[in-house]
């Protein structure tokens, strides 16, 4: 939030949940049915709520061991993924992905967690940016 010089103090809930239970929200609020690793839910309503994060603690279990990184690190990543998601951050677009790659890896860095090398990890890619 401070990287992001967010005014206040919003707040945030994060869910970790099993695969069966994201992919049904995946399947309710998104139209795609499959677990997924992380969803954000905005609230627009109260300034006060920043929104919603829910974290599949089995799919980052799977990514992380891909990875070769701790599951802890995992949900970092994933819940940074999330957090930008709620400050209006969008992927939908590569300059978009490259943007919250670039970020997310700021957070990490910050936080003290080792980025994994491009190619490592599916977050973080190879390609050149746009």
């Amino acid at each position: 939030m401070r990287l992001e010089a967010v005014a206040g103090d919003p707040e945030i809930s994060v869910v970790l949940c099993d695969d069966p239970f994201i992919r049904d929200l995946n399947a309710r609020w998104r139209g795609k049915d499959k677990p997924t690793d992380v969803l954000s839910f905005a609230q627009e309503d109260d300034p006060d709520l920043l929104g919603d994060i829910v974290i599949s603690l089995e799919t980052a279990a799977r990514q992380a061991e891909a990875a070769g990184w701790s599951l802890e690190n995992e949900v970092a990543l994933l819940g940074t993924h999330g957090l930008l998601h709620l400050l209006g951050y969008d992927d939908e677009t590569q300059a978009g992905a490259w943007e919250m790659q670039s970020r997310t890896e700021s957070v990490l860095r910050e936080l003290g967690i080792p980025v994994p090398g491009t190619g490592t990890h599916p977050f973080f890619v190879e390609e050149s940016a746009p």
